[in-house]
């Protein structure tokens, strides 16, 4: 949908007489998608398989042009729903054959509830005066030595630093020294320092982790790494004014010895394995950096810090720590506190003063990313009862406010990232991110990452064409495909029956792409442990669903989740959409935030001491719940009475 910068449009689909606000440049098909109509399309709207003809009766579009289509189509006002780009408002007839066979479109088609984005604002730290990152660059004009002054050339810099910016407290490293005389030198006593602040104030000590000739101070850079069991993901962050210069992410390269953290565990329990685990993390991160870097101005010496969160075990296998008792009760992590280190120390290819400082976890399965989120969203000062859930490969939940704070994570496996699906894939260019079907003739209405032939199915995607599916009657509740449905994409294949969402002629590879029975059922485990998590962790504090006042969702798979499907398949419990917002990667976001104010990350120690943590594995309660939620979307239909009303509909 639109966002407050853009320009928006209202668009009229005939002949369902629905109007709908769209932003300018955004496509006829997505928008004919936000508003709950179907439009053939199941090359991923990438203009190949030509049938998302349209009408165009009122208003401008640019493109929606091809040899699919006539001189005397474009004379009618034909183009392709997919490449045509609305550029005001629009009136747009969706014919029969691009759209339903008999009868038209619905006239009472609902409108598709997404999350809203929310967004930190850097101007709120500057005026809360907490804009202070906590590995900072400053300008010294040092007097020169004389007869009469003398001094040790580490003094006179300690010396200038407390005179001119009242720093006090000073260590200055080792390799600092060894380069101080020379660099103090070349240009003539003005130096650029860069400190390392310390987390606790008082007693702390600022460290001086490097020293250049020169005034530097406008160029300084800081790294922000959220280190996901299956997706790393990097951001480069200017620490002067906070914006974020490039982003870049990867499949985490442990990925070949085990998809979740256990199976990482017991490879890191071998006696090669631990340093191998190490090795790989490292590996991802570097070449991360290394694209980030190629994708911008910065050079590699300019990276003052690496700001890095990640569940328990994946900080524990990036820092080379012993995770064995971490997934032996009683759940014990060598640390939940990490000091800052010397980001070369734990293999990462960054110049020897860069800094890098981790997030604190609470628990074995609750982790920095999720502290980095509780701090990135602000959950921890708001005062609305809110859920926070992080959705992964592990679905991390917590419950509170400024008040008090409950957590809980579970494992939901990978499927949420493209893991353990037959055509799964992250979200990429060509990645089938959206789904829509004509229930005449099964046809499908599939949008892409970048309008690119389909290549696959990333998340949301997912989740949509499951939810999709089975409104439409085309599986039942236990993820099973009808076998009496007249299509021909619906067939028997290698793992059980599939449905066939682009043929090899229409899309990106050289096979079909399509979705079956285990695919579904490793979606269903993984949607079932997700809400069995916030069911027991909101019963175990004596509330219910109905008593949340927010809900904030975070993770790559929350990225434009559709609601209404999340609800159906029974991920989320049945609420109002306007409760939700997203706030995209929250480990990111609160990676960001703690690289730009050491204010922040001195929240985070207080914070970490407020969240109490269950182990959901030991629960009953959890295991039931578990169970009971292994059907779409439930075993109990009256936890999710209005899908049950839709569903009973499909079924006339």
């Amino acid at each position: 949908m639109s966002t407050p910068e853009q320009p928006t449009n209202h668009i009229t689909f005939l002949p369902a007489g629905l109007t709908i606000e769209v932003a300018t440049g955004e496509s006829i098909l997505k928008a004919a998608r936000y508003g709950g109509l179907h439009i053939n399309a199941s090359c991923g709207g990438s203009g190949v398989c030509g049938k998302c003809r349209v009408i165009l009766q009122e208003g401008t579009v640019a493109g929606g042009v091809s040899e699919k289509l006539s001189a005397s189509d474009l004379d009618r006002g034909v183009r392709q729903a997919c490449t045509a780009l609305i550029k005001s408002d629009c009136v747009i007839m969706i014919p029969e054959e691009s759209g339903r066979i008999r009868g038209g479109l619905s006239t009472s088609a609902p409108e598709r509830h997404r999350t809203q984005l929310y967004r930190y604002n850097i101007d709120e730290l500057r005026e809360a005066g907490i804009f202070q990152p906590p590995v900072e660059k400053l300008f010294l004009e040092l007097p020169r030595p004389s007869k009469i002054d003398n001094m040790a050339d580490a003094k006179r810099v300690i010396q200038a630093l407390n005179n001119q910016y009242n720093e006090k407290a000073m260590v200055i490293s080792l390799s600092v020294l060894r380069k101080l005389r020379r660099v103090l030198r070349e240009d003539d006593f003005r130096v650029t320092v860069t400190l390392a602040r310390p987390v606790k104030s008082g007693n702390g000590k600022n460290f001086m982790v490097n020293i250049q000739a020169g005034n530097w101070t406008h160029r300084s850079f800081g790294l922000v790494f959220d280190i996901g069991t299956t997706t790393i993901y990097g951001q480069l962050i200017n620490l002067n004014d906070g914006k974020i210069i490039a982003g870049a992410g990867d499949y985490n390269s442990q990925i070949s010895y085990g998809e979740d953290v256990i199976n990482r565990i017991i490879f890191a329990e071998t006696p090669e394995g631990l340093a191998r685990m190490a090795e790989l993390t490292g590996q991802t991160i570097n070449a991360i950096i290394t694209k980030l870097l190629a994708d911008s101005t910065v050079a590699r010496d300019e990276i003052t810090s690496i700001t890095i969160a990640g569940n328990t075990t994946m900080t524990h296998l990036t820092l080379g720590l012993e995770p064995h008792s971490i997934r032996r009760a009683p759940y014990v992590p060598v640390s939940t506190f990490f000091p800052p280190m010397r980001a070369s120390d734990i293999g990462l290819d960054l110049p020897q003063h860069c800094v890098a400082l981790l997030f604190p976890a609470v628990s074995s399965y609750v982790g920095g990313d999720i502290v980095a989120g509780v701090m990135g969203s602000g959950l921890y000062r708001t005062e609305a009862l809110t859920l926070y859930v992080d959705i992964g490969t592990n679905a991390e939940i917590v419950i509170g406010n400024r008040e008090w704070l409950v957590c809980a994570a579970c494992s939901a496996g990978p499927a949420f990232e493209g893991g353990g699906i037959s055509h799964g894939m992250r979200a990429a260019e060509g990645a089938i991110k959206d789904f829509g079907l004509n229930p005449d003739n099964l046809e499908p209405m599939n949008l892409t990452i970048a309008n690119k032939p389909a290549v696959g199915i990333c998340g949301s995607g997912l989740l949509v064409i499951i939810a999709t599916l089975l409104e439409n009657g085309i599986i039942d509740p236990s993820g099973k495909f009808r076998h009496d449905l007249n299509s021909p994409r619906i067939r028997e294949g290698r793992s059980g029956y599939e449905y066939v969402l682009a043929w090899e002629n229409e899309n990106g590879t050289d096979h079909d792409i399509s979705i079956n029975e285990v695919d579904i059922d490793n979606f269903i485990r993984a949607k079932a442990a997700i809400y069995a998590g916030i069911k027991t962790l909101v019963e175990e504090v004596g509330l219910q669903i109905g008593d949340l006042e927010q809900i904030i969702l975070a993770g790559a798979f929350g990225s434009f989740i559709d609601l209404d499907a999340a609800m159906t398949v029974g991920m989320l419990p049945e609420i109002e959409p306007a409760k939700v917002r997203y706030v995209g990667n929250g480990a990111l976001m609160g990676g960001r935030m703690s690289e730009l104010s050491n204010h922040i990350r001195k929240d985070v120690v207080e914070v970490v001491g407020r969240l109490t943590s269950f182990e959901l594995s030991e629960m009953n309660s959890f295991k039931d719940q578990y169970i009971a939620a292994l059907f779409l979307p439930h075993t109990d239909l009256g936890l999710f009475p209005a899908t049950a009303v839709r569903l009973n509909e499909s079924a006339r």
